[in-house]
């Protein structure tokens, strides 16, 4: 029988402590701004935020690199000692060692075929006071610039009456990425720039196509933010940079093209929030 974790917040500290210990040891520069857009502290509920009904949060999260979500939980944590849970994709939970830890820190599996599930269940943990996260572009965006974003976090928190959070996060690509493995030369005292953009409100009935297009304006422009305060010069033709500022990144037609054929040939199975 495979190991499972004890499903409490017990676990979850474990995960973020494992994370506070790796950015110490490689002198991580996270730098934040946007901060005051983060929700309320709130109460505790011993060392972790206390859940309440009606304070749920959606983060909408960009998606450039495959630590972005560690980055997003550590200044959660800071900041609230507020758990995060994700919608994970069911690839990602049938996995030995992955499956029965994504299992105990309470995040939200969805299906390879059938997503209601999942979709109610994080409606249900954002009506009860839940941070819920979510990567609205559904994959990596191998061009370093917000690619076309699903509905899902904008139907979710209309549904459940609470706020998507637009999250930017850039430079945590630069440590670990699609076709670019770890580099400890790279990771040394790297700089990650983030961007927390104001809340935004949406109503039942709201043309989600429309207000995730607005979403996905917003996230771009926090990324554009990051990267003008960004402090390394990439020099031209630097891989981490977008074609469109001198890096050698794919444009976003050739982003586009590269994801048509992953997908024609099956490799990637976005999740999908409903």
């Amino acid at each position: 029988m495979p190991w499972r974790p004890p499903s409490n917040d017990r676990f979850y500290r474990l995960i973020v402590r494992t994370g506070q210990v790796l950015r110490w040891a490689l002198r991580l520069d996270i730098q934040a701004t946007g901060l005051e857009h983060l929700p309320d502290k709130g109460p505790l509920n011993g060392p972790s935020r206390q859940v309440v009904p009606g304070r749920g949060a959606v983060f909408a999260v960009t998606h450039f690199g495959y630590l972005d979500f560690a980055v997003l939980e550590l200044l959660l944590w800071r900041h609230a000692r507020a758990q995060l849970r994700f919608l994970v994709h069911q690839g990602a939970a049938d996995h030995w060692l992955a499956g029965p830890a994504i299992s105990a820190s309470g995040h939200i599996v969805v299906g390879y075929t059938d997503r209601s599930d999942a979709y109610d269940a994080a409606v249900a943990k954002l009506r009860n006071g839940e941070y819920l996260a979510v990567f609205p572009e559904a994959g990596v965006s191998r061009s370093f610039t917000v690619r076309e974003c699903r509905t899902g976090a904008v139907r979710m928190a209309a549904e459940a009456g609470v706020p998507v959070i637009p999250v930017s996060v850039w430079g945590a690509h630069r440590v670990l990425t699609r076709g670019h493995g770890f580099s400890l030369r790279r990771s040394w005292r790297a700089p990650v720039g983030v961007h927390v953009g104001a809340p935004m409100m949406f109503a039942p009935g709201t043309d989600a196509e429309a207000a995730t297009g607005m979403l996905r304006s917003i996230l771009q422009s926090g990324i554009d933010r990051c990267i003008a305060g960004f402090p390394l010069d990439p020099g031209p033709g630097a891989w981490w940079m977008p074609a469109h500022l001198g890096g050698s990144a794919p444009t976003d037609a050739e982003r586009q093209l590269l994801d048509r054929t992953d997908t024609a040939a099956g490799r990637r199975r976005a999740p999908r929030a409903k």
